[in-house]
């Protein structure tokens, strides 16, 4: 049956319990205290948590001795018992993470600013810890809604939709396998067939509401809660059966003459559970991220289904945490490419996670007329827009009926950028089963380069609406390969840049010393994405990439690890060529001629 459906995403009122839902705050109170919800249109977050993740430097032996290394001795604890102390705190270890860092339980919740003193405290007296930072509750981004329209005219209609029914004459996502990191999943008459593998990382039993904590069932079995039962003054809220919707979007059956479609229907959903009641922790979904693109997690069997395609309709606020950040890194150091929805709150997405992380396709989302959606982030993280609908249509897809505890299969209308997400992954499929070499910086490059025009305003909200046709015929389009030539100096200033006129240009380059910094000059065509992407000669290295145009406004910027690879990209939106200058910035390891040398490679 056909259904309307309404979401009110609660904000957890939890310290490091960033929530990104999909309407806004109110306003605080005079005495300071945070609301409970979120009401469109303001960026205030829900921030509490008990739990901390601290990662210790020996954590970063060999795999084989990780688990000695990283053990928790009594005169860590002990520290940790102190630091705590300062603050009237008591803290407990948990557990590790599959990056081999230590989630702490707190005694009790805490505000964001006593958690992130708190970590500040144990780094000041344990010059052992790499890093420590609170462990933030995430939240399902999809909005209410209200009737919801009987047709997806988000994939076939010209203005707003995808344009798919063109790109299923050239792929249907057939041998790609997508991770859908959410509250789990439903059977469904109309995924039939369609889920493979997965696992519940859910570590929390309150959390995860199934009678127990991590196992190998993915299954949802409700969210919903009672009032006051996430925090003080929160109203209730029905189940959401949020990972159903999104799972339909990418994969429904197709052609069975049954319910809807999905954008890559031959495609395979690894279902991931990580949000519960209240929502889930990041240190969960950090694992989570890591096993669905087949890395190890301890604890947890192998990932017998690595996704070549993680979707993450979830998120926080705050500035991206290190535990995601090399969780993100991890999946795409094994291929995998990971897309975030941009956020609800209509406000910059640079302060909305994981949406703000490096490496990730971050989308914002569009309404059935090509604009902005009223709730959807915006701002330069932003890589891509979708249809997430709005009050004038919409995005129809599987759900289930159950107002608590599961029910009947049905279909129902959502809207949000949880919403607009699935439908990048599922494109993503499709360019993977046309060309399954193809790279997460690649991916992100082709969807950017081949979206099309908004056709009304969506002010910073990337490149474009994503095009399925034209995204999937690139697919099999190689990288440019241009001349190699090598950087001539003295190029530290924008107007001193060296010019490079021909598209898959390689440059050889060299940090000659730590205060050295090299330009490089680009001609951008109309309608053209620059995509830059420098290799540190050493794994010890760490130089950094950035994109300005000619008024040395900074347009993008990337800004991974030691011997990590750095890809910037950027979009001329514009209707006549314009300069863009791309800089390489030494941060550490090797200089000289030997010892700081870096490739960079730039295509449009």
């Amino acid at each position: 049956m056909k259904s309307t459906h309404s979401i009110y995403p609660n904000l957890l009122k939890v310290a490091v319990a960033v929530s990104i839902v999909t309407g806004s705050l109110a306003s605080a109170s005079a005495a300071g205290t945070v609301p409970d919800f979120q009401v469109a249109g303001t960026k205030q977050y829900i921030v509490e948590t008990d739990r901390l993740i601290v990662k210790y430097k020996d954590a970063n032996v060999g795999a084989a001795q990780a688990r000695v290394a990283t053990a928790m001795t009594s005169a860590r604890q002990a520290i940790a018992d102190r630091a705590g102390q300062q603050l009237g705190l008591r803290l407990q270890a948990l557990r590790t993470t599959g990056t081999g860092a230590h989630v702490f339980k707190i005694d009790r919740r805490v505000s964001v600013k006593d958690a992130d003193a708190l970590a500040k405290e144990m780094m000041a007296r344990d010059t052992s810890i790499e890093y420590a930072e609170p462990d933030r509750i995430m939240r399902k981004m999809a909005t209410a809604n209200d009737p919801m329209y009987a047709q997806q005219w988000h994939y076939t209609e010209t203005t707003g939709g995808l344009r798919l029914p063109a790109a299923w004459d050239l792929s249907t996502g057939t041998g790609v396998k997508v991770a859908v990191i959410d509250t789990g999943i439903r059977p469904h008459a109309d995924l039939s067939g369609q889920y493979v593998g997965g696992y519940d990382f859910i570590s929390d039993t309150a959390i995860a509401n199934d009678g127990g904590g991590r196992d190998a069932d993915a299954s949802d079995p409700g969210d919903w809660t009672a009032a006051n039962e996430c925090a003080a003054g929160e109203p209730s809220s029905g189940s959401s059966w949020h990972g159903t919707h999104v799972a339909g979007t990418i994969a429904a059956k197709t052609n069975n003459s049954l319910g809807v479609a999905g954008v890559a229907y031959n495609a395979r959903v690894v279902p991931v559970r990580v949000l519960g009641k209240c929502g889930g922790y990041t240190s969960d979904i950090a694992d989570a991220i890591i096993w669905s693109s087949g890395g190890a997690v301890t604890g947890v069997p192998a990932n017998a289904n690595p996704a070549k395609v993680i979707n993450m309709s979830l998120g926080g606020g705050g500035a991206c945490g290190t535990t995601t950040q090399n969780a993100i890194n991890s999946a795409r150091s094994r291929g995998t490419v990971v897309i975030v929805a941009a956020g609800n709150e209509n406000m910059n997405a640079s302060n909305s996670n994981p949406a703000n992380c490096a490496g990730v396709v971050t989308v914002a989302a569009t309404n059935r007329n090509g604009g902005r959606a009223p709730y959807s982030n915006y701002g330069t993280v932003v890589d891509v827009a979708a249809p997430g609908g709005d009050a004038n249509g919409y995005i129809l897809s599987t759900l289930n009926a159950g107002t608590a505890a599961p029910g009947a299969d049905n279909y129902a209308g959502y809207q949000g950028t949880s919403m607009a997400t699935p439908h990048v992954a599922g494109v993503a499929a499709l360019m993977l089963a046309r060309n399954g070499a193809l790279t997460p910086d690649e991916i992100e490059s082709k969807l950017k380069s081949t979206a099309r025009a908004f056709p009304a305003t969506c002010s910073q909200c990337g490149t474009g609406i994503v095009d399925a046709a034209a995204a999937a015929a690139s697919a099999t389009t190689g990288t440019p390969v241009g001349p190699t030539i090598s950087e001539t100096e003295s190029n530290n200033s924008i107007s001193t840049a060296n010019a490079i006129s021909t598209t898959g240009t390689t440059v050889n380059g060299t940090m000659s010393a730590s205060t050295d910094n090299d330009y490089f000059v680009v001609q951008l065509p109309a309608g053209k994405t620059l995509s830059a992407t420098m290799t540190p000669g050493l794994s010890t290295s760490d130089y950094d990439v950035y994109i300005y145009n000619s008024a040395g406004t900074q347009l993008a910027l990337s800004e991974n690890g030691a011997g990590a690879a750095d890809t910037a990209s950027v979009a001329n939106t514009t209707t006549a060529t314009a300069a863009r200058y791309v800089r390489v910035k030494y941060y550490g390891g090797g200089t000289g001629s030997t010892n700081g040398k870096y490739t960079l490679k730039m295509t449009w």
